[in-house]
């Protein structure tokens, strides 16, 4: 457990948005479905993107991340995020040990105010050759998130990386870049949502201390 842990649900002012994706290759086609899904958001978040090398991390075990400044970065990421995309490519129908190891680190936010993500808006793209392995690593993503309590949005992407998708670093089919769009602006909407909630209960706490005390707090 850091030392460092945010109140429980503390609005924001811009919401933080973590992107965790890709292979140990820089500019892998699942890095680059990432960085267009993160585009997306624009200036409305903070984006904070782990791929590519930042992704080379210990084999998680408990307390690891205190000894090392990727995972130390990657866990106080997760910590104070508002809302999470992950993009993992398939490998043998599932998701790669890279995206795996890196979730893993979630452990460490098990004793915090937050537990784990509870409550984080997840946003999920599962990148492959073929149909049939994206869809069972999608599948498989969304299970993770749940089980890290956070809330896969609705729209999932499912990319087929076919030669020239991202020539350029920019994705070339229209159909791809709006779906990765849409995970995104979910992502941001959800976060944003919440931190109107947040900010409508505590006009509400303060009314009701003021009403029964005649003080706030």
């Amino acid at each position: 457990m850091l030392a460092t842990s945010p109140p429980a649900r503390r609005p924001a002012v811009k919401p933080l948005i973590v992107g965790i994706g890709g292979t140990p290759r820089e500019q892998s086609s699942t890095e680059l479905a990432l960085r267009q899904a993160c585009a997306a958001i624009g200036d409305a978040a903070e984006i904070r993107i782990f791929a590519g090398r930042d992704l080379l991390l210990p084999l998680y075990q408990p307390g690891v991340a205190s000894r090392d400044a990727g995972a130390a970065a990657l866990v106080s990421a997760l910590m104070h995020c508002d809302g999470l995309i992950v993009a993992s490519p398939a490998y043998h129908g599932t998701i790669s040990g890279l995206i795996k190891n890196a979730l893993d680190y979630a452990e460490e936010l098990s004793g915090e105010a937050r537990p784990y993500l509870d409550g984080v808006p997840i946003g999920l793209i599962a990148c492959a050759a073929g149909w049939q392995a994206a869809g069972q690593t999608l599948a498989t993503l969304r299970t993770i998130a749940h089980a890290l309590r956070g809330w896969p949005t609705p729209y999932g992407a499912t990319i087929r990386t076919v030669p020239g998708l991202f020539a350029g670093g920019a994705c070339s089919d229209p159909a791809v870049a709006a779906d990765l769009g849409r995970v995104g602006e979910q992502v941001l909407a959800f976060a944003q949502s919440q931190a109107a909630a947040l900010v409508g209960l505590a006009s509400v706490q303060r009314a009701a201390s003021f009403a029964s005390t005649g003080t706030t707090p």
